[in-house]
């Protein structure tokens, strides 16, 4: 039985975002080793996560709008080459200045050539269980704490934080560098027929204009306080736990847990999405989401932290690829790439707050706090925004890929 290619770019797009995604965020295990080695603050280290969401987004934005005009393979082959030469330049950084700008800039640069482009061009592939595959394609995010920062826990123990992220950078070029010679375009450019574009009215409308509707400003706005809320609870998780008490890996198991559960969560909201529709989906994430952020103030054990690992990775690692279906399905395939770019732009700009704004609390209140309490606040501006989405267009599906 032949194989539909789509599900081949959904297999690289996993792939890509794990490394990308696991390289980023596998800072919140280096960060006690590496202020314990060089005296560097918690607010310091974790700042260059913040610039490196910062420069993800914009170049998102950038790289989404090249992967129109050129393809998503080019794209994905400079995010990878960059992704490893700014890994390699921080585990050289002989000061923090250093530090933050080469993680926090090339590395920031290069993560945006993953996740925009590469869902951008799945969404072309795919008209029947498009929610499914844009969830199976940004899985790697979840399956990231679950090899990315283990292994780097692992390689921290045995080389030194130096070496051990040098290690990763050329893992990063070993894997990923051949991946990008498997992408390719959907037959015909995967986009949308005349009729099609017609029934959502995205026929004529050009990136800056569709970027002026309501339906983008709901978008970008919910994406953006999704990850505003969220960013800061997964990023200094581990140290929160070993601050309760809990050791090192068993704190990095319980990211791990939270990750499967997140692409438990992709699954099983993809699926639904697909059954039921995005919106009420999306919706119910968001809530269960803005609960499990609350439930931080009043967890301490490790069996708690799993608890609640499971019902906030579920929740937020579902709710990540629901932004993509929509974005797909009110604008169409021509200019996804700069769409959905421009809205992770705007994640990335709420993602940048989470792990800077929990650095600088535990700096000065020696606790967590306040950072659970205000993300709790904006978790449910989120769900309140999301409840404003426009309907949906009724449009007629096109298969790509055989029923």
């Amino acid at each position: 039985m032949r194989i539909f290619y789509g599900w081949i770019i959904v297999a690289v797009g996993a792939l890509m975002t794990c490394v990308g995604a696991g390289a980023m965020f596998s800072l919140a295990v280096f960060q006690r080793p590496m202020s314990i080695d060089t005296g560097w603050s918690h607010a310091g280290i974790s700042s260059a996560m913040t610039l490196d969401f910062l420069f993800m987004g914009v170049a998102g934005f950038a790289w989404g709008a090249a992967s129109d005009r050129f393809g998503a393979r080019p794209v994905a082959l400079a995010g990878s080459i960059l992704l490893g030469v700014g890994l390699a330049a921080a585990s050289r950084a002989s000061s923090l200045l250093a530090f933050q700008l080469s993680y926090g800039i090339i590395v920031g640069i290069a993560g945006g050539a993953f996740f925009a482009p590469m869902i951008a061009s799945v969404t072309t592939w795919f008209e029947k269980n498009r929610s499914l595959a844009v969830s199976l394609a940004s899985a790697g995010i979840g399956v990231a704490p679950m090899t990315v920062s283990p292994f780097a826990t692992w390689l921290i123990g045995e080389l030194g934080w130096r070496d051990a992220m040098l290690a990763i950078a050329i893992a990063a070029w070993v894997l990923l560098i051949p991946a990008t010679l498997l992408i390719r375009s959907a037959p015909v450019s995967g986009y949308d027929t005349a009729s099609t574009l017609a029934a959502n009215g995205a026929a004529s409308l050009s990136a800056s204009q569709a970027f002026r509707k309501p339906q983008f400003i709901v978008l970008a706005l919910t994406f953006f306080l999704c990850c505003a809320a969220h960013s800061g609870p997964i990023f200094h998780m581990v140290s929160y736990a070993m601050i309760c008490g809990i050791s090192a890996l068993a704190a990095v198991s319980i990211y791990s847990v939270e990750g499967l559960a997140g692409l438990g969560g992709r699954l099983l909201l993809g699926i639904l999405a697909d059954r039921i529709g995005v919106k009420p989906v999306l919706v119910a994430g968001l809530f269960v989401q803005a609960l499990a952020i609350s439930a931080y103030l009043y967890v301490s054990k490790l069996e708690e932290f799993y608890l609640l690992s499971i019902a906030f990775g579920t929740a937020y690692g579902g709710v990540m690829p629901l932004y993509a279906v929509l974005a797909r399905e009110y604008f169409g395939a021509r200019i996804m790439g700069s769409v959905f770019g421009a809205a992770t732009m705007a994640s990335s700009i709420g993602m940048a707050f989470g792990p800077v704004a929990g650095g600088w609390i535990f700096d000065n209140f020696n606790d967590y706090r306040w950072l659970y309490i205000g993300s709790f606040s904006v978790a449910l501006g989120a769900v309140a925004v999301a409840l404003a989405f426009p309907p949906l267009p009724s449009r007629s599906r096109e298969r790509l890929q055989p029923s």
